[in-house]
């Protein structure tokens, strides 16, 4: 009798537990901690609040007339993305208060464009120097000419910061991004807009050293040579290192590519 009651004791338990009154209490985030800040809080500071005026200059104002004839007048809040980007040029970085005069030209409620500012990656919300170096360290960049490590720890050693921070002079500021859509002509950095590609650790350090003096010059009236934006190893673009090695023969051209037999002028068979 004992070996056929003892399985419906469990059971009873599991119904008096079932039944008993459950703490309405649930936690204030299912997601896991973060503690960072930097993707999508704002904390007031002396130069990003709320205080701080914001309007856009007589030139980016003739910029976003014409960028807002793209759009029909109801879905001119699509125009959110070139107007920040205009804001980040003119203010230097994405405030609190160019996000706020974006909303305000677009008739949009401002944490519909504090969304977009803290989703993309190409919207600063913190200053960032005269020159914003970001270096490509996805697995292209790793793995092509002398590698993004070396390159990476060359201009650590030359500005003497690391990823994320920004000279005291305020002239450089260093960030690890992901792939920038360069990977033949790696390793590579995009400085402001411009790309500079087949790095090594002494051209990359030539190039800050020429950025450098150029931003001192021109505080003196002087002009200082920058090595143009491209591939710094010689080649034009991305062309192979020792010259054209297929497609040869034949040369194609509008006439050589076109049929002539009349196959495609006849009536096609059902």
């Amino acid at each position: 009798m004992a070996s056929k009651f003892f399985p419906a004791v469990p059971r009873v338990g599991r119904q008096f537990f079932q039944r008993a009154p459950k703490t309405q209490c649930r936690p204030f985030s299912a997601g896991p901690q973060r503690c960072s800040d930097a993707l999508s809080v704002h904390r007031n500071k002396p130069n990003n609040n709320p205080t701080i005026p914001f309007t856009f200059n007589e030139q980016n104002q003739r910029l976003i007339d014409e960028i807002l004839k793209r759009y029909p007048p109801q879905y001119k809040k699509a125009a959110v993305m070139p107007l920040l980007d205009l804001g980040q040029r003119q203010h230097g970085f994405t405030s609190i208060s160019v996000m706020n005069e974006v909303a305000r030209l677009l008739e949009m409620p401002p944490m519909r464009v504090y969304e977009v500012a803290t989703f993309y990656t190409m919207y600063n919300r913190e200053p960032v120097g005269k020159y914003f170096v970001q270096l490509c360290t996805t697995t292209p960049c790793q793995l092509g000419g002398c590698g993004s490590t070396k390159i990476l720890e060359a201009i650590t050693e030359h500005l003497g910061i690391t990823s994320g921070h920004t000279t005291e002079d305020g002239l450089f500021t260093l960030l690890e991004v992901e792939c920038l859509g360069a990977c033949v002509n790696a390793p590579m950095v995009q400085i402001n807009d411009d790309y500079y590609e087949d790095l090594t650790p002494e051209s990359i350090k030539t190039l800050l050293t020429a950025l450098k003096e150029s931003a001192t010059a021109a505080d003196a009236g002087k002009t200082v040579q920058v090595p143009a934006p491209g591939p710094m190893s010689g080649r034009d673009t991305c062309e192979n290192s020792a010259g054209l090695t297929n497609l040869k023969s034949p040369v194609w051209d509008p006439e050589t590519m076109m049929r002539k037999d009349g196959a495609l002028d006849q009536p096609q068979q059902q």
